[in-house]
């Protein structure tokens, strides 16, 4: 597994070289910005967060008795504040999923990420023993590959193309992905034919994360 820093022009859109001859490209897509926005980088709930604040001082400032016009201008501060602040989440969103490229070729996986530094890590099936998918509304979805315990990638030069909480044995995810139960199957099946292993299916369990064994499940199990 290798990941290089890209160059100014791609050989290839999303790849950081050309593949051989003898592979092709099965998807190539990028994270959906809204759903980025609203799971990774939690705008609702900033969103949220400033509107109790608002609300806590108006109410608080009318108890003391203050003017209208004072309560109003205050709540205003707050206001423009919060807007602000999900505004700029918003946007980084918006800039990651534009500079994303996940790239699923017959041998592997290659996301090339960054906003400032862009980074394309190459990850080969023979490097994957299994995967987490976990469907989102409007059949987006995230899906997280697992390493074998030699591989690691830190999670800091991931992030947010990382699943949360996995910081001794970071997990590449592909976040937000579109029409991700049809990719979650490519990726499947791409794997069982590459690593010439069975693709093991897992039924979901309900569970905050499905046992997989070790084993590439097809289609990758819901959890």
């Amino acid at each position: 597994m290798a990941h290089a820093r890209e160059h100014e022009f791609e050989p290839v859109h999303g790849l950081p070289e050309r593949l051989p001859g003898s592979e092709r490209i099965l998807w190539q897509g990028s994270p959906d910005w809204r759903a980025l926005a609203l799971r990774v980088f939690h705008v609702r709930k900033v969103a949220l967060y400033f509107a109790a604040l608002v609300a806590l001082r108006v109410l608080l400032m009318l108890d003391d008795g203050a003017a209208l016009a004072t309560v109003a201008i205050s709540a205003l501060w707050l206001v423009a504040l919060g807007a602000l602040a999900t505004g700029l989440l918003a946007c980084l969103a918006w800039l990651s999923a534009r500079a994303t490229v996940y790239t699923l070729t017959e041998r592997r996986v290659v996301m090339r990420i960054g906003i400032v530094l862009t980074l394309s890590f190459n990850i080969p099936f023979s490097r994957v023993v299994a995967a987490d998918f976990r469907p989102q509304p409007g059949d987006r979805g995230d899906i997280a590959l697992r390493l074998t315990t030699r591989d690691r990638i830190a999670w800091l030069h991931l992030w947010p193309h990382a699943r949360p909480w996995r910081l001794a044995h970071p997990e590449p995810m592909l976040r937000a992905v579109p029409q991700a139960e049809m990719v979650a199957r490519l990726l499947s099946e791409a794997w069982a034919r590459s690593t010439g292993r069975e693709a093991t299916p897992v039924a979901a369990s309900g569970a905050a994360e499905a046992p997989f064994g070790g084993r590439m499940p097809s289609p990758i199990a819901a959890r």
